[in-house]
């Protein structure tokens, strides 16, 4: 191709883009925004982008963001129309959106658990309406992240810690040294309750305390030819469950504890009986129940025994 003739062509190239440019341009205007995670989230992206903080966009990465699952619900399915959040212009901060979620919100606890509730129903959460946390105003989002993969109330290492911000009490037991090894992660808050609420007392996964504590310890379930009353009526009448400074969770160091049952008129339930009053006291010598001793080291079947002798709870 001669020079003049290569000179030609750019200066035609040139024009046609001068000419044309706008009218691509207001084409590509046009064009309608294409969803980036969710179905029907152009209008949201628009704005939202991965520099938000928090990550919003991290939901493609969580149950929520699945996309080839059709029950996947939508910005609006969670946050409504928002059109006054959405259609703000200008450089001040938007508006809320219709529903939010953040712990300042203004929108009732309830108006915000039925969007969850929408989709999650029954199973372990048929009686949230009656629970605890349902009647002291904790909302669904108050525990769970939705907009994230890792959610920390459904990891078994690290659920501990979204409970203890509430409930500090158990969060001081489960420092003790007998304790269920929660802060190790073999045992989470779940594991015993229901926080979404139950038919047992304290939200228990069961209707009694000890149906929750057999699921695990099944060898003191029975039944037993002779059944200790006293652990076959209450487990939390000798042990604290979440911790205690005595062996096995008690409540109190034997014989101290079985004291408070079983007083002097059968077996010397006394431990300083006899002789055996504390030097301290004008006595001969320490009581022997106080030497390293305790009423389980006759008394070993605590919680009941088919051994003919077993009145006595003995092997």
């Amino acid at each position: 191709m001669k020079l003049w003739q290569k000179a030609a062509a750019l200066a035609a190239l040139t024009l046609g883009m001068a000419i044309g440019g706008p009218a691509f341009a207001a084409d590509d205007a046009k064009r309608p925004q294409k969803d980036l995670v969710l179905k029907g989230d152009a209008r949201c992206t628009a704005c939202h982008d991965e520099a938000d903080e928090p990550k919003l966009l991290a939901i493609g990465k969580s149950k929520h963001g699945t996309k080839g699952d059709p029950r996947t619900p939508t910005c609006r399915d969670c946050h409504k129309e928002s059109d006054k959040h959405a259609d703000h212009k200008g450089k001040d901060k938007p508006p809320k959106t219709d529903i939010y979620f953040s712990k300042d919100s203004t929108v009732p606890a309830k108006e915000r658990d039925a969007v969850c509730q929408s989709c999650h129903q029954g199973g372990n959460r048929m009686h949230w309406e009656s629970s605890a946390h349902s009647a002291n105003g904790v909302t669904c989002t108050s525990c769970h992240k939705v907009h994230t993969q890792h959610d920390k109330v459904r990891d078994k290492k690290e659920q501990t810690e979204v409970c203890f911000t509430c409930h500090k009490n158990q969060r001081a037991e489960s420092y003790k040294a007998s304790h269920h090894a929660m802060r190790e992660g073999k045992v989470t808050c779940s594991s015993c309750h229901n926080t979404h609420g139950s038919t047992g007392p304290k939200q228990l996964i069961k209707n009694t305390v000890n149906e929750t504590c057999y699921t695990c310890h099944t060898e003191k379930r029975g039944p037993f030819l002779f059944e200790h009353p006293v652990a076959s009526d209450n487990c939390m009448n000798c042990h604290n469950s979440h911790g205690s400074n005595n062996p096995s969770l008690l409540k109190a160091r034997q014989p101290y504890l079985c004291s408070q049952c079983h007083d002097f008129t059968q077996h010397p339930g006394n431990p300083y009986s006899g002789r055996g009053l504390p030097t301290t006291a004008g006595g001969t010598a320490p009581a022997q129940q106080l030497l390293l001793r305790s009423c389980a080291s006759c008394h070993t079947q605590v919680h009941g025994t088919n051994h003919p002798s077993g009145a006595r709870y003995t092997r």
